[in-house]
Order: structure tokens, then sequence, then C-alpha cells
């Protein structure tokens, strides 16, 4: 079970929204790239970065300090990123970049060509970001939620060929009240592509809990809001998961 601390940006800082809400944030930090470093210290085997405003302008806006995060990584650890992802262009530029991973989001739901065409192109380097409340797709920077179901959708995006989906649900997210096991679970047993969890871990219960389903499929889940504030310490919380995945 790969555990992997999220670093959220907005205007060039490390911030935690509550449910997608930006007027619900919080900054963590002023300096990215010694956030990113100090996972990496703590033994993180993976970054989860999301540039919060480029989801909302769709083209990336927090270059100087993903830059800054790439540079302090250096290569040591994959780092995959979403938001405001809506071309192969900058799917392209991130890759060169030093990037691993590429996540697309809303436009994996508006456009399934241009989904199809990054798998392709892209073979091996493309997630897609899967944001859900009560069972339906939102998008937009889960400003909008659509009619769409999770596991039909989930479905195509494993036809189109991506690496891994990543399961978010929006009601936990930021929350701190509990991963939503039974649907990661749901999700996971309903395609062969890996699943990544998102949203709401808060503590090593909740880690107990996916380490008790990973077979059904879940490779990870990304820690957010529990690490900033304490609720859960990374390298605890991934020594565990690695007993309880590997017994």
């Amino acid at each position: 079970m790969l555990l992997i601390p999220a670093i959220d940006l907005q205007d060039g800082r490390c911030v935690r929204l509550r449910q997608g809400n930006f007027d619900e944030s919080t900054v963590f930090s002023d300096d990215p790239g010694a956030m990113a470093a100090q996972w990496v210290s703590q033994g993180a085997r993976r970054l989860h970065l999301v540039d919060l405003d480029g989801a909302v302008a769709g083209k990336p806006k927090n270059t100087a300090a993903i830059r800054a995060i790439v540079d302090a990584v250096d290569d040591r650890i994959p780092i995959q990123i979403g938001g405001g992802i809506r071309d192969l262009d900058t799917i392209e530029q991130y890759l060169d970049s030093g990037i691993t991973y590429v996540i697309i989001g809303t436009a994996a739901i508006k456009d399934p060509g241009f989904l199809s065409d990054a798998c392709a192109v892209f073979k091996g380097h493309i997630i897609v970001g899967l944001d859900a409340r009560d069972g339906k797709v939102a998008t937009d920077g889960w400003s909008k939620l659509s009619r769409h179901d999770v596991l039909d959708v989930a479905q195509r995006f494993e036809d189109n060929g991506c690496e891994a989906i990543i399961y978010t649900d929006i009601a936990r997210d930021g929350m701190l009240g509990g991963v939503n096991i039974d649907a990661t679970r749901q999700l996971a047993e309903h395609v062969r592509i890996p699943v990544i969890a998102s949203g709401g871990v808060h503590n090593l219960d909740d880690i107990r809990g996916l380490c008790a389903v990973a077979e059904s499929g879940i490779e990870g889940a990304i820690l957010g809001r529990s690490l900033y504030e304490g609720t859960l310490d990374f390298a605890t919380a991934q020594n565990l998961a690695d007993e309880l995945t590997q017994a």
C-alpha cells in the first residue's frame, strides 16, 4: 500500500481545502520545495501535486512552485500532478520537466477523445482523477456535479488505457472524517487497473481499513490534511501499511 503525501498549490503556497471549497483554504507552507523535501526525508515514495488555480483556470498556474518541488525532489521519487491539464502540450511539458505521472480529471469526462489520445501518446504516464459525490462524477474543480455514474465512467477510463484511477469522495475530502472505504473498494472491484484512494484519511484506523481491502485493487492512498494537522504521522503510517500488505 503506497501512501502519497499531497501538496495542493494555491497562489504559490501549500494549502488544503475543505470539500474542494476555495473559500475554506488553510495555508500550511509558503515554501513548496521545502515541503516536498520534508516528505521525501520521511520516506515518501511518491508525491501528489494539485494545481488548484490551474483546475479552475483550465491551464497550469503554479509553475514556479511546481518547478521548486521538482528541483527539491531531484528525481529521487516519482511525482504525479493534476489540475488544469487540458491538452497534449501541457502533458508533454510536465513530463519533460521531471513529472512522472499526469492526472487528467475534468477533461477526461468532457473530452474522451483527449484522454484516449493522451493514453496512446504518453502510455504509462496517464492517471485519471475521478471525483465524486453520492456516486456521481464531479468536474471543474469539483464545482459541478454531473449525472455520470462513477462505475460506468471508471470502466471507460480503463478501456482508454489509463495507468490508474484516483478516486476522491468530495464529501470526505479535507474533513478528517474517515476515508470512504466501501465506495473505494467497490470501484476497485469494478475495474482491473489500480485504484488510489483519496479524501478523508484521518488516522491509522483508516490505513488499517484500506489495507484490509487492498487485494480488491486499491494500490495506495493520498494523504493531505491528516499529515498537516498531525492526526497521522507519515513514517508510522507507511511502515504500518507495508507491514499489513506484505504479510
